[in-house]
């Protein structure tokens, strides 16, 4: 059975998230977006939980209902901000972390509750160590799964330039090999991290991070299991079994936010050559540039950037059917006619994973001619992207036969 998964998203109690990121909206455009398993992200907020008990029913797999039974499953997530001191330098880790039970929350959250404030974000910043953190939810309950989250953006990642570690043994030490899957993040790609023989026995997954609805499913990890639960998904990424972790949907990861060096308040961006000829020091202000994802892969991999790695999970990468809209219109991703259309074809094909994925593209119709090109030349691989850097997204062209669709910001 094929359980599409999006991991780890954010509640309407999280900073800098839209206020329609409740579980009833999370459910609908899970289903708009072809989601069977979706996160309930944010479980250590105390509002939060409260909704999660009140509308989610606890089912014997281990995962969590709408109890209406409308709508995806969910599983137990949340992502913590972890920020401390270790070895001279400031690190600032998240890490998501998965839970089997509503009681097995409950504990998380009280023992939380006397080490931080957990009314003050969906994504609560706690003062200890990873490790500390990751020996305090082992202990509470070994079922538990920790997964660094966007492992490799600069700021708050195991691997980010700015404040992370060169391996996950520095992090979590002797409890190194109870962390078992990391998260790509939007700038980052399977192949990228292939490039590590490290992470050879880590399995990979994909996630939204979305802070809006309409950000969920952009990028996603699609497993192949008898039937969902919550043993069988923890299972799978623990063996790494490309039998059961079939791929993982990717953003083009030049379209992160991270993914070149730069600086943005200079308007500057770079290639990881480019910056390590001007030393990593922005040509305009002669501060150092924020060192993206790319650069970071190229420091710490033994591994040409070629490299196929073979009997791992594949990847997909694709752009969100609402920006191929939005391109291919030359309008705002979030205006009325791109929701229009969108909905329509919606409609038509039941999700927008059957749109991207599944739907042959002989099969596939549009009422707008430039729609279905936009759809055939993205699955066709006919895209540039202008890469993100220092917290800019990059910018995404789709290439049609006879035309050229530029996205000037989405975002």
């Amino acid at each position: 059975m094929r359980v599409v998964a999006d991991f780890h998203l954010h509640s309407k109690y999280s900073r800098a998230t839209s206020r329609d990121m409740d579980l009833d909206n999370i459910s609908k455009w899970a289903n708009f977006k072809g989601i069977d398993l979706v996160g309930t992200a944010d479980f250590t907020h105390p509002f939060w939980f409260s909704e999660i008990k009140k509308k989610l029913e606890q089912l014997p797999n281990g995962l969590l209902k709408l109890k209406d039974g409308k709508g995806p499953n969910f599983i137990l997530t949340t992502e913590i901000s972890n920020i401390y001191t270790w070895q001279g330098k400031v690190r600032k880790i998240h890490l998501l972390i998965f839970a089997p039970s509503i009681d097995t929350v409950l504990k998380i959250n009280n023992k939380l509750s006397t080490i931080g404030n957990l009314y003050a974000d969906g994504r609560p910043i706690i003062g200890i160590s990873a490790y500390n953190l990751a020996q305090i939810i082992f202990d509470i309950d070994p079922r538990c799964v920790i997964v660094p989250a966007h492992a490799w953006t600069p700021w708050f990642s195991i691997f980010g330039s700015k404040s992370g570690f060169d391996k996950i043994e520095e992090c979590f030490q002797d409890l190194s090999d109870k962390i078992f899957a990391i998260e790509t993040g939007l700038s980052s790609d399977a192949q990228m991290n292939w490039r590590l023989s490290a992470l050879d026995k880590i399995s990979l997954i994909s996630c939204s991070d979305a802070h809006s609805p309409q950000n969920l499913g952009r990028e996603l990890t699609v497993f192949d299991l008898p039937e969902p639960s919550y043993e069988g998904i923890m299972d799978a990424l623990k063996t790494k079994n490309p039998q059961k972790i079939l791929y993982t949907v990717e953003f083009f990861p030049e379209e992160g936010k991270y993914h070149f060096d730069g600086h943005r308040a200079c308007n500057i961006v770079l290639s990881p050559k480019e910056a390590k000829t001007a030393k990593n020091i922005c040509p305009v202000c002669k501060k150092p540039l924020t060192i993206g994802v790319l650069h970071r892969v190229d420091d710490l991999a033994d591994r040409d950037e070629n490299y196929q790695a073979p009997n791992f999970p594949g990847f997909k990468k694709l752009v969100p059917l609402q920006e191929v809209i939005a391109i291919s219109l030359g309008q705002g991703k979030v205006s009325q006619a791109v929701m229009q259309e969108y909905l329509k074809l919606i409609n038509i094909y039941g999700n927008e994973f059957n749109i991207l994925v599944d739907t042959p593209l002989e099969k596939l119709t549009a009422n707008q001619p430039k729609v279905l090109e936009g759809i055939k030349a993205m699955r066709q691989g006919q895209i540039k992207v202008e890469p993100g850097y220092d917290g800019v997204y990059g910018k995404v062209e789709i290439i049609l036969p006879k035309d050229e669709l530029s996205q000037e910001s989405l975002f």
